[in-house]
């Protein structure tokens, strides 16, 4: 029986396990992917927003040479984080359910059963991309993650989207020759791109290296080409490869499982507690960028972490109050 099990190791799931640990609390991390598994897929030496201080859990400094770390360091970071305290945690082992009640739960996953008093969900969404829902979205040559751009040198690239991740992607396939068209739905380059990549971007679809068609968006995708609907009508361009970098959103499935509420807004926000981040679902909190729905901007891991202190302080309350001679089974 475990006081608390955590779904999700990324930082804020880390930092859950953390201030679960601090407060004698026996806490099990689970992860349907690897360590941190969000940054494994941002794009090679991704830099932070964030200076160290800001990605920092655990009162673990985060040194880098740099104002701001980039994807590799922080990988890193967590990773020895991880190590240094020593945290229980079982990756690639996607959690299927949840059974029980408040003080007794059962989280049901593809390997096991883990009982627990309490459950934190701090799954956060990078891993569920927001489809296009056009006809050859599901073709090899889409994607809606981006790397780096050497599988695309010398070759037809389209970029859907015009936040940072879009940006960045038709930045650096430009560079590396290929010949790069922006699909973008809004009027321009979005201002949340940041500071020294926009003008960057806007320069270059000034001059021409870089097309952009505005106001526009996909209506299919066949093998060897791209169709839209612009201001102009109907466009058809040759394509070799689409980066549909159009932004991610939470679980909902899992959410759904696991008996929790949103509200009927637009943002589809899960029912919390603000003070405690308890859900709907007595027992049940969350934790992370997840807690904002589909606005995944507003929770980052600097703001995110103080979560991790206010559900685990709420539960060492709370725990007084458990009689073992009641759990059964």
């Amino acid at each position: 029986m475990y006081d608390v099990v955590i779904v999700g190791a990324g930082p804020i799931g880390l930092a859950c396990g953390i201030s679960a640990k601090r407060r004698n609390l026996n806490a099990l991390i689970i992860d349907k992917g690897g360590l941190v598994n969000s940054l494994v897929g941002y794009p090679t030496n991704m830099e932070f927003f964030s200076t160290p201080e800001l990605l920092e859990i655990g009162g673990h400094p985060l040194t880098t040479f740099r104002y701001k770390p980039i994807r590799e360091e922080a990988i890193d970071y967590y990773r020895g984080v991880a190590v240094a305290e020593k945290l229980q945690i079982k990756l690639y082992e996607a959690v299927t359910g949840l059974e029980g009640e408040d003080g007794s739960f059962t989280v049901l996953t593809e390997k096991g059963a883990y009982r627990c008093r309490k459950v934190v969900l701090a799954t956060g969404f990078f891993d569920r991309p927001r489809l296009l829902g056009v006809p050859g979205e599901d073709l090899p040559k889409v994607t809606h993650y981006y790397k780096e751009p050497y599988p695309y040198m010398l070759r037809k690239v389209a970029i859907i989207g015009a936040k940072n991740s879009a940006a960045k992607a038709a930045l650096e396939c430009f560079r590396m020759s290929a010949e790069v068209t922006l699909v973008i739905r809004e009027s321009g380059i979005s201002d949340s791109v940041k500071y020294w990549i926009k003008p960057d971007l806007e320069n270059r679809i000034r001059e021409g290296s870089i097309k952009a068609f505005f106001n526009s968006h996909v209506t299919r995708i066949t093998p060897d080409a791209l169709h839209f609907d612009s201001p102009d009508g109907p466009q058809v361009i040759e394509n070799d490869h689409v980066l549909a970098l159009t932004g991610y959103e939470p679980d909902y499935t899992l959410l759904n499982l696991f008996g929790i509420t949103c509200r009927d807004d637009e943002m589809l926000t899960p029912e919390l507690n603000e003070e405690t981040f308890e859900t709907s679902r007595p027992g049940v909190y969350m934790a992370g960028t997840v807690c904002g729905g589909l606005n995944t901007s507003r929770w980052f891991i600097e703001n995110g972490r103080d979560h991790a202190e206010r559900i685990m302080e709420d539960i060492r309350r709370r725990q007084e109050g458990w009689d073992p001679k009641n759990i059964t089974g």
